[in-house]
């Protein structure tokens, strides 16, 4: 019994320690692609790149706080897919006023460039995705960090598309429309990040008793 505990203590051990590496990776491939994005999308003046970025800064985020309760216990994981639901919340509202305040002006986006920074940070993002695709099933806090890094590989084609846009009708509005589709994925996002950890925080209490019944 005491050698059956130990083995999966010791491969609870493993898996916590892969997924850190995993998370460690992705935060800084998206650390780099938030500045690179941001200094981008400020100096050709495209809200969809800064939005981009934005998601970038809230992925980086929720990966330091998934770092931080990857071997913790279930009610600390659910607690921290919580705290990244509303980190994109904000995140899509703050999207939100940012595309209001833009609207007050006249905004000039840069096609091509939108096109060529948005491509880099999409290779960035599928790397992402591939890194953390094996552990999208292991627990709500992997799979809230998995959600995440696709709606990155949605933003960063959506940018794309509206670079073309923007360039063929010769309009930022484009480069707006995006900017709303990308804040709309946020406040999904939210939703069912939000949704997932109150689903295990309820759970939780209960299969600690079982446990505390059982042992």
């Amino acid at each position: 019994m005491s050698s059956g505990c130990c083995d999966d203590e010791t491969a609870n051990n493993l898996a916590a320690g892969e997924r850190r590496k995993t998370l460690y990776a992705v935060l800084w491939i998206n650390a780099l692609m938030f500045a690179g994005e941001l200094t981008a999308g400020i100096l050709v003046d495209s809200k969809a790149l800064i939005a981009d970025s934005a998601d970038n800064l809230g992925d980086t985020l929720v990966y330091v706080i998934s770092l931080f309760v990857v071997a913790r216990s279930l009610r600390w994981r659910a607690g921290a897919a919580f705290a990244k639901g509303l980190i994109q919340l904000a995140f899509g509202i703050g999207i939100v006023a940012s595309i209001v305040a833009s609207l007050m002006g006249e905004p000039q986006p840069i096609g091509p460039a939108m096109m060529a920074v948005a491509g880099v940070a999409l290779i960035g993002n599928l790397i992402c995705l591939a890194l953390l695709m094996k552990h999208r099933g292991e627990d709500v806090n992997m799979r809230s960090v998995w959600l995440c890094s696709r709606n990155d590989v949605i933003g960063n084609l959506g940018v794309i598309v509206a670079g073309g846009l923007v360039i063929a009708l010769d309009s930022f509005w484009p480069d707006i429309v995006v900017a709303c589709a990308v804040a709309a994925v946020f406040l999904h996002t939210a939703y069912q990040v939000l949704r997932d950890a109150a689903g295990a925080w309820r759970h939780e209490p209960r299969l600690e008793g079982r446990s505390d019944e059982n042992g």
